[in-house]
């Protein structure tokens, strides 16, 4: 049985026409015109029309799909082009009972872009994170630290980690907090714009890494506490101009709080764990900070003296109760005193109390 399918042949020969007509283009100075053909991607529509006269004739669709940008120029003038474009390709073939019906000029499709932001007119978004996220990535509910770090130094950014959590600091460490289920990306990216503080760790190798700067872009942009740990290599770029604290590994825990105590939701996390102390040796290392608490208000300070004298570990703990001041300080009294300007004194049964005067 004989195929009945029409054979045509100015689809298999198209690219040899437009190769012509790009020349012929070329020659007569249409420069726009030569651009479009060179530069499209084709398809063609068989049997767009029938005509039955005389034989039959079949009109063809053809499709050019050209760059954006090139798209874009010819977009108010698209409809004569098409028209021009028809006629000059039915000019220059020599094929019978077929020719071109309709010319269609589209534009090419990208994908994968990010128009809005390429636009530059894009207003910045607070990134919204769920109470499910945050539950997630900031699981004991402190003060909220990114800790960015170089794979290299993961145990030691693990157990940074582990020890900040005693003064009421929840961090987060890429490797460990992302859940294997979550796209690490989104996860990360939803920690950078829930905290409250970003620490860079500076390895030697910080900087060798694109992430890491990213994170600190992230961090700049949204214009939280910054300080960069110098662990082997200083501070650069932006980064530079904010704090910076040159320490080991094991001095920085306590020096970190040191210095983020100063800021309220930091404070407020301190006093949550100081009322959370669980053992004498707690209590001292909790002290520590005693002496760069500045700046409480009546109920801060209520909160510190009722926890004082509800919980016997920080009654016998030197750093809270000043029974060894030489080495751990003058106790919580002295630094109460100090920071609210009223005189705070212990009892004769150990309870902690403004003085009568």
């Amino acid at each position: 049985m004989s195929d009945p399918t029409p054979k045509f042949q100015l689809p298999n020969d198209l690219e040899h026409y437009l190769a012509a007509l790009s020349k012929l283009y070329a020659r007569d100075g249409k420069r726009q015109k030569q651009e479009i053909i060179v530069n499209s991607q084709v398809r063609i529509h068989e049997e767009w029309t029938y005509d039955n006269w005389d034989g039959g004739s079949y009109g063809h669709a053809l499709y050019l799909t050209v760059p954006e940008s090139l798209y874009l120029n010819l977009v108010t003038e698209r409809q004569d082009l098409q028209n021009e474009i028809k006629a000059d390709i039915n000019r220059i073939h020599n094929v019978q009972n077929e020719f071109i019906a309709e010319v269609f000029l589209e534009m090419e499709k990208v994908e994968d872009r990010d128009w809005r932001r390429e636009s530059g007119v894009l207003q910045s978004r607070q990134r919204v994170i769920t109470p499910t996220a945050a539950e997630r990535i900031w699981s004991s509910g402190g003060y909220r630290v990114f800790l960015s770090h170089k794979a290299g130094v993961k145990k030691e950014t693990s157990d940074l980690k582990e020890q900040l959590e005693l003064y009421g600091v929840s961090s987060f460490v890429a490797h460990q907090d992302i859940y294997p289920t979550k796209e690490w990306q989104d996860e990360i990216e939803n920690a950078l714009a829930s905290m409250d503080a970003f620490i860079a760790l500076l390895t030697e190798d910080f900087h060798d890494s694109d992430w890491t700067d990213q994170e600190v872009g992230y961090a700049l942009a949204r214009g939280v506490p910054m300080i960069a740990v110098k662990l082997g290599k200083d501070p650069y770029g932006f980064i530079g101009k904010f704090q910076a604290l040159a320490c080991i590994w094991a001095d920085a825990p306590l020096s970190l709080v040191k210095l983020l105590i100063k800021q309220p939701r930091m404070l407020e996390a301190y006093i949550r764990a100081v009322q959370k102390c669980k053992s004498f040796d707690q209590g001292n290392v909790l002290s520590k900070v005693l002496a760069h608490v500045d700046g409480l208000t009546e109920e801060q300070t209520r909160a510190l003296v009722s926890a004082f004298n509800e919980n016997g570990q920080l009654q016998g703990s030197f750093g809270f109760s000043g029974t060894w001041p030489s080495k751990f300080g003058p106790g919580l009294a002295a630094h109460l005193t100090r920071a609210t300007g009223i005189e705070y004194g212990m009892t004769s049964s150990g309870q902690i109390n403004v003085r009568k005067r």
